[in-house]
């Protein structure tokens, strides 16, 4: 069955850092634009950072110069590594996948204390 899986949250004091990860059981992952929402609590799920297949890169302003999003094919997976973290990075953050079909992960809650 193809899904997404994201790991990698937990909860960090302001300034922290953490890597999230989204291992992809899709056949031809490489094909596919990917990117990562956040849901804050009481909010809809906002795109943060996106990669396509051919590696271009785009942020949202609110985590430019904080995050990098990346992928490596080769094992099927998607990063994003988060830094300078805020209070108001805290939400749930989803990975997903898109070309003809469209894949989201479960989530993984990312809590940034003040």
């Amino acid at each position: 069955q193809e899904q997404l899986v994201e790991s990698g949250g937990g909860l960090v004091p302001a300034g922290g850092s953490l890597r999230l990860s989204c291992v992809a059981s899709i056949i031809y992952f490489s094909l596919y634009d990917t990117r990562w929402y956040r849901q804050a609590p009481g909010n809809q799920r906002v795109l943060i950072a996106s990669i396509d297949r051919n590696g271009t890169v785009a942020y949202a302003d609110s985590v430019k110069d904080r995050f990098v999003i990346s992928r490596d094919n080769a094992k099927n997976s998607l990063y994003l590594q988060m830094s300078s973290l805020k209070p108001e990075d805290t939400g749930v953050y989803f990975c997903n996948a898109y070309r003809t079909l469209e894949f989201w992960g479960q989530g993984t809650q990312v809590t940034v204390s003040s």
